[in-house]
């Protein structure tokens, strides 16, 4: 099993959370991406971005790779960025954080415009960036216990990694704000039922379902597939990076704002004393 490591991460007290990483591994013609940080839920960050945008990217110039499952280790999928990074982020160049930004964005877009189908395999919770992320591929299953929030607001934040370009694609106006400005919880069964979740399946076999599914979808024709993918997503009215660089530029916006500091530093703070 491959790894691309990224740098430790801190946590709210004197502890340290092991590494984050980003691993890599082949199942036949299925290659499996797992966020691998699961003691502080699959949090990412810019090194995660860069690292799973380079192996998609590689990855779509090989025929022999036929699908892709992203995945999280553990009991979650992902639980988006980490607020302590962010929190020291608003004490440097706004400039920096657009970069990060644009790592986000470009992992986003090397899911869209890879040729293989990309399949979001979903057990625990999926926030934040890590909604987005699992919104952003071609498919999604997920465990009938999952849960999925968009917690930005919650901090002062707007959305980021393409959240609102997938949402406001796949439901009604009022969906989508309910979901966006809620910060509340919704299950699966419920995206399932507005048809933003593919499949529902038992607790603790989400990857094995997305793998199978990968595995099926990898004996299809590799150019139809991809034609096919294409032409879902060039249907589309407006382009998507023009919605990623909407995002980006609000999301650094809001980061950067005395409500995202407040509400940050409420919710560490919070942390450290329980």
């Amino acid at each position: 099993m491959m790894s691309a490591a990224v740098p430790t991460i801190a946590s709210a007290g004197a502890a340290t959370i092991p590494a984050a990483k980003l691993q890599m591994h082949r199942e036949g013609a299925v290659l499996v991406l797992t966020i691998s940080n699961p003691a502080a839920r699959n949090t990412v960050n810019p090194s995660i971005y860069r690292a799973a945008a380079k192996a998609i990217r590689a990855a779509s110039g090989f025929r022999t790779v036929r699908a892709i499952v992203l995945t999280g280790e553990g009991e979650h999928f992902c639980v988006g960025g980490d607020l302590r990074r962010l929190a020291r982020q608003r004490k440097l160049p706004q400039a920096e954080q657009l970069a990060h930004s644009d790592a986000l964005n470009e992992w986003v877009m090397a899911m869209q415009e890879a040729p293989q189908p990309v399949i979001a395999a979903v057990e625990g919770t999926a926030a934040g960036s890590g909604f987005s992320l699992c919104l952003a591929c071609d498919l999604v299953v997920a465990a009938e216990d999952a849960e999925f929030v968009m917690s930005n607001v919650n901090f002062g934040l707007s959305i980021d990694g393409g959240g609102t370009d997938s949402l406001v694609r796949s439901l009604p106006p009022q969906a989508v704000i309910e979901i966006l400005l809620g910060g509340s919880v919704h299950q699966a069964r419920r995206l399932h039922d507005w048809g933003v979740v593919n499949r529902i399946v038992p607790r603790g076999t989400a990857y094995a379902a997305a793998l199978a599914w990968a595995q099926k979808l990898a004996q299809g024709p590799f150019d139809v597939q991809a034609r096919i993918k294409e032409l879902v997503y060039s249907a589309r009215g407006r382009d998507r990076r023009q919605q990623l660089e909407a995002e980006r530029g609000v999301l650094v916006e809001s980061l950067y704002s005395d409500e995202s500091g407040k509400r940050i530093k409420e919710f560490l703070t919070a942390r450290k004393k329980a």
